[in-house]
C-alpha cells in the first residue's frame, strides 16, 4: 500500500525542481528555500491543500512541556525550603 498518492508525488517533484532552480520561496517570509527537507515539507503541504493522499502530520512531542513544569516545581520547592531555614 502506497503512503503517498500520485498527486502528492507530482507536487513534491515540482517543488524540488523549483528549489534546484532557486525560485522556491517560503510562505510568510518569502526567503529563498535551500533546504531539501524544507522543500519536501512545502510540497507535502501543497498536496494536502489540493486534497492528495498524504499521511497526517506528526504530533509535536509533549515531553519537553512536562519537563519544564517539573523543573519549575523543583525550583519552587528548593526556594521555599531555603526561606524556612532562614526564618528559624
Amino acid at each position: 500500500m502506497a503512503r503517498y498518492g500520485k498527486k502528492a508525488q507530482e507536487k513534491v517533484e515540482k517543488v524540488m525542481r523549483e528549489r534546484k532552480r532557486g525560485t522556491l520561496r517560503s510562505g510568510k517570509s518569502g526567503k529563498k528555500v535551500t533546504s531539501r527537507k524544507q522543500a519536501i515539507a512545502i510540497g507535502l503541504s501543497e498536496a494536502r491543500k489540493a486534497g492528495a493522499k498524504v499521511p497526517k502530520k506528526r504530533a509535536a512531542p509533549r515531553k519537553t512541556a512536562s519537563r519544564k513544569t517539573t523543573a519549575r516545581k523543583t525550583t519552587t520547592r528548593k526556594s521555599t525550603s531555603r526561606t524556612r531555614k532562614s526564618r528559624r
